[in-house]
Order: C-alpha cells, then structure tokens, then sequence
C-alpha cells in the first residue's frame, strides 16, 4: 500500500481524530517501515543504569528489545505516532509522575479506540518506566512476581526506549521540528515540551 493511499484511509484517518478528541496535541499516521530501530537507544537504558531498568515487565531486560521488535513490524502496515505537550516545569516537579501517567493513559486509550474500530492487533508504546509512574509505592512489579498479574493492565504501556523505537526520527517523518513549544509571545508565556506515544495498527 503506497503511503497516500495509507493515510487517506478513512478509518486511520477517523482514528486520528479520535486520538486528537481524547486530548493529544497532534496526532499522525506513519508507515511501520519508516519506523527506525536503533540498537543504541536500548543499550542506553542498561548502560546507564536507568532507574527503570529490570524493575518491571515493560522495561529491559523483561521485553523483546529492538530484534523483537523488528519482527513484531512485520505484521503491521501503519502506526499512530501522537504528541501530548505538558508545561516543561512540570517534567522537573513533584507532578512528574502524573505527567507520564497521562502520556501512558492516553496512549493506552488510543489503542482501546484502535481495537474498537477493528484493529484487533493494535499496540501502545508511551515513555517512562511504568513501575516508577504507576507502581512506585510498591517494592516490586507483581508482574514479575509469582503473582504475574499486573496492576494496571488498562494504563501501563511499554517504553519506546526499551525496543529501540527512534523518536527523533519518527518527529521528522511527522514533519513536527517542534521540540521545544511556547504558547505565546508573552514575556511570561508557558514554555511547553512535548511527549510522544506510538499505536501500531494493522
């Protein structure tokens, strides 16, 4: 399928409608094969110690990583790459936590909307580790536990980082250079940074 006819589609196009109606700031249809996998951006989260890492299911090295992903591609044609834009202090606040909780709450919700619509395979993707935004009270992810059951299968999605997903160039191919947005020209105007979230759909 060319990508004209991929993003004229009426139910992708519905779709992103929907996404920008549960609240996001921007929302794109993309092909799965302009997708770029980096090994690198996996690497990192070991590599540095990320606070995240091995801590829940979501995050390395309990997920497929960029190899798994690659193959998980192949089974789709189309993706629903989305931006949520949050008030930049508050990604260095005590609201933090509940920053992300949106970002996954809305990816999760994008993919619930995806299934409803006929896309029964559809996958969220958000960012942070979901064990420090939704479990972060709780010495460990039950779903790593004997347990194995999750506490918020309807919320948590994986991190992108985790399989290598390459946000940068996913932006450009959304042609959106924005990455770091002012509401106004206000001397005392807000500055807003945006977060991104990807949906695969078939």
């Amino acid at each position: 399928m060319s990508d004209t006819l991929t993003r004229r589609d009426p139910k992708l196009e519905a779709l992103v409608q929907r996404a920008l109606a549960s609240g996001v700031t921007a929302a794109t249809i993309v092909l799965t094969a302009d997708i770029v996998i980096d090994n690198r951006l996996s690497d990192m989260c070991r590599e540095t110690r990320c606070e995240g890492y091995g801590m829940s299911m979501s995050c390395p090295p309990h997920v497929s990583g960029p190899n798994g992903f690659r193959k998980l591609l192949k089974k789709f044609c189309n993706a629903l790459f989305f931006k949520v834009e949050v008030p930049s202090d508050l990604l260095f606040s005590s609201e933090r936590r509940e920053v992300f909780r949106l970002l996954h709450q809305l990816a999760a919700g994008i993919e619930e909307q995806a299934v409803n619509m006929g896309f029964s395979e559809a996958r969220a993707y958000a960012g942070g580790s979901c064990k420090q935004i939704f479990c972060h009270e709780h010495p460990y992810c039950r779903a790593l536990s004997e347990e194995s059951r999750c506490r918020n299968p309807l919320h948590a999605r994986p991190s992108m980082s985790g399989f290598g997903i390459n946000v940068e160039s996913l932006i450009e191919t959304a042609g959106w250079t924005d990455h770091l947005i002012t509401r106004d020209a206000e001397p005392d105007r807000t500055e807003m940074t945006p977060l991104y979230g990807l949906v695969l759909i078939s």
